[in-house]
């Protein structure tokens, strides 16, 4: 019979653009994930999330008895408010502190920044460390782009990352640390990690996984990962819009403590700074990404064409106010249907619903925030469409995980349809298409501020699709922005 195991989980999950000027608030966490106990655990069966993975192992691993702290994330807002994180530390040290623990999991991202702390994600982990002891094993799992702090090899003994992107393998990621774990409590030998930072700062543009450099990397850390002593290989990008010194790229081996991991490491290193110049990318603008739908719609591409304006997607921190790609669109004069996703506004949308579906409606879109990143733009039209924003996703990328979007409504002027939500999220999963009754086979052109993890769930219902920049918090040119701690030299 299998040995019982004590084991404390909890997740604190947010990337943080620290050029976004909106704080991210402790009502963010509570609105977006905010559970714990047997209330996270259900609500994860079936989900491809990490939860999701560590209910699928409990399943499978019935002695283990799991505490499940506070778990909880947010939207890529601003830094993270010192009353926010405070109060999230505070209550997931005081659950696993002077307990006897076997293990603890860790659910992060890595990417987090706080207004008073730079790596926030790893001062979490020095703290748990100490307030859980020496003994348990403590596993994290972590985000493809987490910035790694050198700091959590003396604190972590097991380390996962995504190895997908879009990240359709949160689940696995942590199947992947838990699996780990129970082999060290089988062998009881227990693992060490170990990483080794780069000098530059690949632009998550250029990271996809089913082609390109970030494939051919991942293809050689599962390589690695099937020699002796080598129990996982990550390769980490850092959010080159957090704003730390640890925003660079980096690759992580978790192995046995027998094993020397430095010319694995050199080796690794080497494959991932060869690389380095496929991960540059040129983006075209607004009105030449137009210009290239145009000409594809009059050979015969597809519907829709779809331009996704990357440097205001909320998964990297945008604002969801720019206006540079809509502005285009509706100067365009569409003579065809095009479909604008989305304005974060809620002020708007209560107006919206205020006036019921069919009224006229008279309203600026966009430019609200940050104008400098486009003035508002004129909008004469109706309310078409009122929703609850409420939905589960049904495509790869966190599927089955509920949404709450706020409340949106579908503005129609002509051929155009913008959506405006209360919430600052953009479609990533095909329901979005069901909540709003949008056919996109009857769409011509869609402009929406998203990236990659859009992709997971649209490619199937797209014809070509091209990424563009535009003004706003998450551009393609990092030179644009005023780093602090990332040196000129790391740009992509």
């Amino acid at each position: 019979m299998a040995q019982p195991r004590r084991i404390a989980v909890a997740r604190l999950w947010h990337e943080a653009n620290s050029f976004n000027p909106i704080p991210t608030r402790l009502e963010d966490f509570r609105r977006r994930e905010w559970t714990r106990g047997e209330e996270a655990l259900a609500g994860a069966r079936g989900t491809a999330t990490e939860l999701g993975g560590l209910v699928r192992f409990l399943d499978a691993h019935p002695h283990w008895q799991v505490t499940a702290s506070r778990c909880t994330s947010a939207p890529p807002l601003g830094p993270v408010t010192t009353e926010a994180l405070t109060a999230i530390r505070d209550e997931i040290l005081a659950d696993l502190a002077g307990q006897n623990w076997d293990g603890v999991y860790l659910s992060l991202h890595g990417a987090m920044v706080a207004e008073d702390d730079l790596s926030p994600d790893y001062s979490l982990i020095r703290a748990l460390r100490a307030a859980i002891g020496p003994e348990p094993l403590l596993a994290v799992s972590l985000d493809m782009h987490a910035c790694l702090d050198p700091s959590l090899t003396g604190a972590v003994d097991i380390l996962s990352g995504y190895h997908t992107y879009p990240h359709v393998d949160m689940d696995a990621a942590a199947h992947r640390a838990l699996t780990m774990m129970e082999r060290a409590f089988e062998q009881g030998r227990r693992p060490a990690v170990a990483l080794r930072q780069l000098d530059f700062a690949p632009l998550s543009h250029g990271m996809r996984t089913e082609a390109g450099p970030m494939a051919e990397l991942v293809a050689l850390g599962q390589e690695a990962s099937g020699a002796e002593g080598v129990a996982d290989v990550t390769f980490f990008g850092g959010f080159t819009y957090a704003d730390t010194p640890n925003t660079r790229a980096a690759v992580a081996v978790t192995h046995d403590r027998g094993l020397a991991p430095e010319p694995l490491l050199d080796r690794l290193a080497a494959g991932y700074q060869a690389r380095r110049e496929a991960f540059r990318v040129s983006l075209p603008g607004p009105r030449e990404g137009l210009a290239l739908a145009s000409r594809q719609l009059d050979q015969g591409a597809r519907w829709p064409v779809t331009l996704v304006d990357t440097a205001d997607n909320p998964l990297s921190g945008g604002i969801g106010d720019t206006t540079a790609l809509f502005r285009a669109m509706m100067e365009s004069g569409p003579d065809l249907p095009m479909l604008f996703c989305f304005f974060y506004d809620p002020d708007l949308v209560a107006r919206a619903h205020g006036l019921g579906e069919g009224a006229a409606i008279d309203c600026t879109l966009g430019g609200r925030i940050a104008p400098e990143f486009g003035a508002p733009v004129a909008f004469h039209g109706m309310v078409e469409r009122l929703t609850d924003g409420r939905f589960r996703n049904r495509g790869p990328f966190e599927y089955g995980r509920e949404i709450d979007m706020g409340r949106t409504a579908v503005l129609r002027a002509g051929q155009m349809q913008v959506v405006v939500s209360e919430t600052c999220q953009s479609a990533n999963d095909p329901a979005w298409c069901d909540l709003h009754g949008i056919d996109l086979s009857r769409i011509a052109v869609f402009g929406i501020k998203a990236k990659n993890h859009f992709r997971a769930g649209f490619e199937p219902l797209c014809g070509p699709i091209h990424d563009i920049d535009c003004p706003g918090v998450a551009p393609a040119d990092m030179s644009l922005l005023p780093y602090r701690h990332v040196p000129p030299a790391f740009y992509a």
